[in-house]
């Protein structure tokens, strides 16, 4: 089917709406009771493994599920349709798998956040092609009433190829500013309410004129001008969004790269790719909410591109003034880790940025084998990307039973001797439940304030988090800070405890 679009791509809209090769996929086919159970097993194998994933325990069971579910629905659409060169597919099909095992071979863990907004903006750029394609040669994908195609149809090319350009575009920024290629800082434009809301009623407006009217000719500026602005607001609806907000932003490309599936699902009369695409849809909805929610977020102000943001969080992270802490050092830590009886860690973006973690694995050892408990405690939001600490600690072989949410280890840190924060600093601010002005207020955060002593390792007293607000924490009595690289320091500590 592929292989018949290509060559017609390089004619006119005209010559193609009237081409006589209406080869579209196979009408006995795709009401096959047959097909339609084998689409029916790939979405169950979907299903599980979205289950499998929601635990780093059974996420490789999950990554298997859905390898298995994804080689039924690929096999089941080439047997079942029209396609001129199965060993054109073959080789594409090639190419991509290997270019995939070599990138997942190779790519850091500490990376993971941005190589995931690459990848959903390669699936937002393959629903805009797909719908372009189905635009340029509509016979080879049976979308044509008579001479045009018909207008349910355009609704969906329009909403795939618009919904698949806002990821394309907004993954292209996220991806930027996860890799440090551009500030994480939030670029407020003026008046962006005012255009992003202009261009997405634009767009709205294109999709229904396009659903309308008739002809190649007609119809080919419409659907320009609507490639055009979703690949504009995709951009406008991300740059205003902070590295604080990353990992719902994360969750959200997802999302939408989910919908985009779906659309083009209906595009091609494809029921795998309907199913697959409203799973991820939804579950990215859901994550994107549940994330914002931890974070003390309107998940509608995130969606919007920092809608009602105040413009002052675009100078967040400045110094502020600074206040009498205790300074320690990797020895002082050192000595009062092993006469400790319980241990929290609390890691942060920090430490990914260091690649401290395989470090911290190490000191995590020695404490244990000196009859020291440890535990790591995890906030729904630490990193850039949902889940980013739990890889991290994954891939450093930290046991999963080692490993605590917010609401299941926050009531032990009374119970603690050592509260160790190596990289975090917003998730353990206690402004979130005391400070009312503060944007953070009402975010759930650890108490580490309970612990009888914190040890809290950031780079410098310079910086504040992305939230832009001090610290109470860093001028506790029971809290000393150690002023280094996350990875340097926690390796001093590893060798003093020795």
């Amino acid at each position: 089917m592929l292989t018949k679009i290509l060559p017609a791509s390089l004619a006119s809209p005209a010559a193609l709406w009237a081409s006589p090769a209406l080869a579209a996929s196979d009408s006995a086919s795709t009401t096959s009771p047959w097909v339609a159970l084998a689409y029916l097993v790939a979405g169950v194998f979907f299903i599980l493994a979205l289950r499998g994933l929601s635990s780093p325990a059974t996420s490789r069971t999950g990554n298997r599920f859905g390898m298995a579910g994804m080689l039924i629905a690929i096999v089941t659409t080439l047997v079942t349709h029209s396609v001129a060169s199965l060993a054109e597919i073959g080789i594409a099909i090639a190419i991509g798998g290997l270019i995939g095992f070599l990138i997942a071979r190779r790519i850091a863990m500490t990376a993971m956040p941005e190589l995931v907004a690459a990848f959903h903006s390669l699936v937002g750029l393959a629903a805009v092609l797909v719908g372009w394609a189905a635009y340029l040669n509509p016979g080879a994908f049976g979308l044509l009433e008579g001479d045009a195609i018909g207008a349910v149809s355009k609704v969906e090319m329009g909403l795939g190829i618009a919904i698949g350009a806002i990821t394309f575009s907004g993954s292209v920024i996220a991806f930027a500013k996860l890799s440090g290629r551009m500030s994480g800082a939030p670029i407020l434009l003026p008046a962006r309410h005012v255009i992003n809301l202009g261009t997405l009623a634009a767009i709205i407006g294109l999709t229904a004129m396009f659903a309308m009217t008739t002809g190649p000719e007609e119809t080919l500026p419409l659907i320009v001008g609507l490639t055009v602005l979703a690949f504009a607001i995709g951009f406008l609806l991300i740059i205003p969004i902070g590295g604080a907000d990353m990992p719902v932003v994360v969750s959200m490309l997802n999302s939408y790269s989910g919908w985009a599936a779906a659309a083009m699902g209906f595009t091609l009369g494809n029921t795998a790719m309907i199913i697959t695409g409203a799973l991820v849809g939804s579950s990215g909805a859901i994550l994107s909410y549940i994330m914002c929610r931890a974070m003390n977020r309107s998940f509608l102000s995130v969606i919007a591109g920092g809608f009602g943001a105040d413009d002052s969080a675009a100078g967040g992270g400045e110094a502020r003034e600074q206040r009498p802490y205790k300074q320690g050092s990797a020895d002082d830590a050192a000595f009062m880790l092993e006469q400790a009886e319980k241990v929290i860690v609390i890691p942060g973006y920090g430490m990914a940025v260091a690649q401290a973690q395989h470090a911290l694995r190490e000191m995590t050892d020695i404490l244990e084998e000196k009859g020291v408990e440890v535990k790591f405690a995890i906030h729904p939001v630490a990193g850039r990307m949902p889940g980013h600490m739990n890889v991290l600690l994954a891939e450093a072989n930290v046991p999963y039973d080692k490993v605590f949410e917010l609401e299941d280890i926050n009531s032990e840190f009374s119970q603690a001797d050592v509260a160790f924060i190596i990289g975090a600093n917003d998730v353990v601010n206690p402004a979130a439940k005391t400070d009312k002005s503060s944007p953070i207020y009402g975010m759930p955060v650890f108490d580490v304030g309970a612990a009888k002593q914190v040890f809290f390792i950031k780079r410098s007293m310079g910086g504040v988090g992305y939230a832009g607000v001090d610290n109470d924490v860093f001028y506790m009595d029971q809290t000393m800070m150690l002023l280094s690289d996350a990875k340097k320091m926690v390796e001093e500590i590893v060798k003093a405890l020795d």
